[in-house]
């Protein structure tokens, strides 16, 4: 009897699993993209997974322009025609990107659902607040309380001897633009300020630092659907981050940046709880370093290699800080807007390396049946449901578009009068979205402009302030694929970099030696 009903158990499970696969299986209706096949629940997850680009490539090439596939249990719609792109971000009538946005930070951040009736209307104002606090005047108040934190930050970390530190890039590049950022947008207080002197014990800042870190290198499995308990190691560093920034924690700080006291002011007006309102800052600190942070490594590490491009970027700094004191924390550095905006070597430095580090992805999410229309004129039938997805990779490194798409060349978007270049080309076309590593449309990071002025400014003190070397010029390092479809891609492994307190501006001029 017991056999028997084993045997019974096993057909009826049997059953479900052939019935489940199949109700799985999705055909490809009229008018659709071609469906590309692939295992049963998981469709082409672990060939894209182990290396997006090339799968997106590959599939292009056998499929067309359009294309439908399977990953991680959703139905990915990828539109790779790059003169297609502004089509789509403007397709806000059939296309959503609140409701991808908003169920992804909800999951990882912990979050409630600002969609919600309750909140909505709240919640719109938010979104204004970034408009407000991160363009015109105010942009520029951010970067110069930036422009500060950064010496600060500089001036304290490295003693008056001369000799030569030794410490990895990547660290170096952290250590100074998490806390000068986390300070600019989150203001200053003496328990989050790092002590004075070599040995002391880890601050309060370095514990944040620390466990940013910890919940970022968890983000891609989070955002691949894992879910965050577990993640313990990344639960918990995600609520220590929270706890710090309590708004009764937060209203202890000096000279919190308009834009982080705004959104607590809308948060303390809404209903939700004290920690709802901490993960929300969580989330700000997130979007705020996870692609700050690496690009910045890469702006200085492929300055570094490249004899050329540090002997510019000198030159243009020399120029800049014509009469600005070296070294004197008296006299701090002092940047107009003008000056900063005038940087177009530094500015082409960074875009040339968010061009070779940028992984991120564009999804949209289809509201109801629609036929798209691309640029070509070719229609095609989009089921509701479906992500649509943009993956801007494909035109950074399209060798149509740019001359050896690999390699780094400082000066690619100078033109011949040393301004900035907007002219790239595809098939004789000019391409409006030659360069996309902040999104476009509804998904378009607001902070960018930010981002590229700390960035700059970053570049432009520590060549100011320090001499600086690789260990190993010749390493070649490639950004790490694993954050692909995530924003800017760090580097597989820290390198050695030696630095010193710069003692004369004459060090700034170019010599044959930088010129190679």
């Amino acid at each position: 009897m017991a056999s028997f009903l084993i045997v019974i158990i096993s057909v009826v499970v049997l059953a479900l699993f052939i019935v489940w696969i199949c109700g799985d299986w999705r055909k490809r209706r009229t008018g659709e993209p071609p469906l590309v096949s692939g295992l049963p629940f998981i469709g082409v997850t672990l060939d894209y997974a182990r290396d997006p680009l090339g799968f997106i490539r590959d599939t292009r090439k056998k499929y067309g322009d359009v294309f439908t596939c399977k990953i991680a249990r959703k139905y990915f719609t990828f539109i790779t025609d790059p003169f297609s792109l502004s089509l789509v971000v403007r397709q806000s009538k059939n296309l959503d990107f609140q409701k991808f946005a908003m169920g992804f930070s909800e999951r990882v951040f912990g979050h409630p659902d600002f969609t919600s009736p309750v909140f909505s209307g709240s919640y719109r104002e938010v979104h204004s607040i970034f408009r407000q606090t991160l363009q015109g005047l105010p942009l520029q108040e951010l970067a110069q309380s930036m422009l500060g934190n950064l010496q600060a930050v500089l001036e304290r970390g490295l003693s008056h001897e001369h000799g030569w530190v030794e410490e990895g890039l990547q660290n170096f590049t952290n250590r100074i633009m998490f806390e000068a950022g986390f300070l600019t947008l989150f203001g200053r207080d003496a328990g989050l300020l790092p002590c004075d002197g070599v040995g002391c014990g880890k601050s309060s800042m370095q514990k944040a630092a620390q466990d940013f870190l910890v919940f970022d290198r968890a983000f891609p499995a989070l955002a691949a659907g894992v879910p965050i308990w577990l993640c313990m190691p990344a639960w918990r560093a995600r609520e220590a981050l929270a706890k710090e920034l309590l708004h009764d924690e937060l209203h202890r700080r000096n000279c919190i940046s308009d834009l982080i006291q705004r959104r607590m002011d809308v948060f303390d007006l809404m209903h939700l709880d004290e920690t709802d309102k901490a993960r929300t800052h969580v989330c700000m600190v997130w979007a705020s370093q996870a692609n700050t942070l690496p690009a910045a490594f890469w702006s200085l590490y492929y300055t570094l290699r490249s004899a050329e491009a540090l002997a510019a970027a000198r030159s243009e700094i020399n120029r800049v800080m014509s009469g600005q004191a070296l070294n004197d924390p008296d006299r701090p550095v002092c940047l107009s807007r003008e000056q900063l905006d005038s940087m177009s070597v530094l500015e082409s430095i960074i875009e040339e390396a968010l061009r070779l580090s940028s992984a991120s992805m564009m999804i949209r999410v289809a509201k109801d049946n629609f036929t798209f229309t691309l640029d070509s004129g070719e229609t095609v039938a989009i089921r509701k449901g479906d992500f649509i997805a943009l993956y801007p990779q494909l035109i950074h490194l399209d060798p149509d578009i740019y001359c050896d798409p690999t390699e780094f060349k400082y000066n690619r978007f100078l033109n011949e009068q040393g301004e900035r270049k907007s002219n790239f080309f595809k098939n004789g076309r000019r391409l409006k979205h030659f360069l996309v590593p902040f999104g476009s449309g509804v998904s378009e990071c607001p902070g960018r402009f930010f981002a590229v002025n700390e960035i700059k400014e970053f570049l432009m003190l520590v060549l100011w302030f320090y001499d600086l070397e690789l260990d190993d010029i010749n390493t070649d390092l490639v950004p790490d694929g694993t954050r692909a479809g995530l924003g800017i891609l760090p580097p597989p492994r820290d390198v050695l970099l030696k630095y010193r307190r710069r003692t004369e501006t004459a060090g700034l001029e170019v010599t044959p030696k930088d010129l190679g």
